[in-house]
């Protein structure tokens, strides 16, 4: 099997992006998202300090709502970087977000878990453990994430800090800080500070944070102080917004653009008006809805569509994409599950997508995180990589002399060209493509069964990384007395 020291910490993409719209199409939906901007604004609900930011920048602010002259915003993502570096606890694990490079990490969210032997159920900390022990052993997460699952056999007030403490020690890829409340952002800086040392943590970014608009047009004050702390840190924002054609943003592919580069635009300039040069990903969340049941649907034309032309809308900001992943509204690691996640994943990578988060373990529209759709997509991941290093033309590729060998009516079996070649061919490790008659013989294993089988190897073979035993207990010290406080607060 392929371990950690196997694979770079990225995925280079040597195709070109696929681009769904012209340049006039890409300024007219830019024309539209400014009209939004100037004529209807963006709510900053309960942060004042937002408000009197933007009006400082030269703003229109009336109650909580911003109105922003056109230009305004584009001139302040100007600030904003084309790419950076999150550094991880093991400097080879650092991670660059941006440019050619597709940096993947797992699910994140789900309220439940499911594998084959226990089936569907809240998720626990021993689950969410287990999750970054194999995000950990798995080459294709080159990020360990946050949220891989809410352990929800933890106080709602204090489990992001054994979330936090877990991420810390059980891995040592780049991780997530912690969004849900302001003091739970300054905790994981906090802790950030502990694990990297203060100086590395003021200069570099070691935190990515997920924050999300909350559409349409809302920042509410969890996450515009969210963007306060760690932009004003100089730790990365990744800026969502979540695109729900028909529910959350209209239901044509052309007002959801306008819309979402709204929501990105204001949400950007604001980073960069609380740090200018404050690293941000752009990196809107897009479903579609279903009209039958109301459901987020994923593999659609429509999806497809916006997460291209998204990917077009971020480079010309001359920002990061976050973008695609292995989505699914199946119930089960099922063909519908494989169909829809294989779908999406091509799509972020002909998109131009930098950061992939749920790029492995998604189910059932982000309400599960599955342990075999975990390492499937892994799988899957790998191929995309390969169909990312684009095709070789050169002479020892095109082989004339080889297949002058051959000769019309030949073959190439038994020779040295397929010996020197073969390895270079893209094959699954994990599905089995076997005769009818060894895969009888071997149990009629199905895919879900096969990779059951693989997560247990990999939880099998996982090795704690090393931590210097001062940080670990500075760590565990530091986790230990924020709890007592968070107990002394609620009683």
């Amino acid at each position: 099997m392929a371990r950690d020291g196997d694979t770079p910490n990225h995925i280079t993409r040597n195709i070109p992006d696929y681009e769904i719209l012209s340049d006039r199409d890409l300024t007219l939906i830019e024309s539209q998202a400014e009209r939004i901007l100037s004529q209807i604004g963006v709510d900053f609900v309960g942060n004042p300090d937002a408000l009197d930011r933007w009006r400082q920048a030269g703003a229109r602010v009336e109650g909580e709502r911003v109105r922003l002259p056109e230009g305004l915003a584009r001139d302040l993502c100007a600030t904003a970087p084309a790419s950076f570096v999150q550094q991880a606890r093991n400097p080879d694990r650092n991670v660059v977000i941006g440019g050619r490079n597709l940096v993947c990490a797992p699910v994140y969210g789900p309220l439940f878990v499911r594998d084959q032997q226990h089936g569907r159920r809240y998720a626990g900390f021993a689950d969410f453990c287990d999750f970054l022990r194999l995000g950990q052993v798995l080459p294709q997460m080159h990020h360990s994430g946050g949220t891989v699952c809410e352990p929800t056999d933890l106080p709602i007030a204090t489990r992001h800090l054994d979330m936090l403490l877990a991420h810390m020690t059980l891995t040592d890829k780049p991780l997530m800080g912690s969004v849900t409340l302001p003091e739970r952002a300054s905790d994981s800086l906090a802790m950030a500070r502990i694990l990297f040392g203060a100086d590395v943590v003021d200069r570099h970014c070691v935190l990515s944070a997920l924050i999300n608009v909350n559409s349409p047009l809302t920042f509410d004050p969890v996450m515009s102080h969210a963007i306060d702390i760690y932009s004003g840190a100089g730790q990365a924002v990744i800026l969502g917004s979540y695109v729900v054609t028909g529910t959350t943003a209209p239901a044509t592919v052309a007002g959801a653009l306008a819309q979402t580069l709204a929501e990105m635009m204001a949400g950007i300039a604001y980073t960069q008006l609380v740090r200018p040069g404050a690293p941000v990903v752009f990196g809107p969340f897009v479903a579609g809805m279903g009209l039958v049941t109301g459901a987020a649907t994923f593999a659609t034309p429509e999806v497809a569509q916006l997460t291209q032309a998204l990917g077009q809308l971020a480079r010309r900001l001359g920002v990061p994409y976050r973008g695609g992943g292995a989505l699914t509204g199946s119930k089960l690691p099922d063909a519908q599950a494989g169909y829809e996640a294989a779908q999406g994943l091509s799509v972020a990578l002909q998109s131009g997508v930098n950061l992939m988060t749920h790029a492995a373990g998604w189910l059932e529209n982000g309400l599960v995180a599955c342990f075999e759709k975990y390492v499937m997509d892994a799988d899957q991941l790998t191929a995309l990589a390969h169909m990312a290093q684009g095709v070789d033309l050169s002479d020892a590729a095109l082989v004339l002399k080889v297949i002058r060998e051959a000769g019309p009516g030949g073959h190439y079996l038994g020779s040295d060209h397929l010996a020197d070649h073969g390895d270079g061919m893209w094959q699954s490790t994990l599905m089995d493509c076997r005769p009818f008659d060894q895969w009888q013989d071997a149990g009629s294993p199905d895919a879900a069964m096969l990779a059951a089988d693989r997560v247990r190897h990999y939880l099998d073979s996982y090795r704690q990384p090393d931590l210097d035993p001062a940080t670990a207990s500075a760590l565990a010290s530091f986790v230990t007395r924020r709890k007592a406080d968070i107990a002394a607060c609620d009683s």
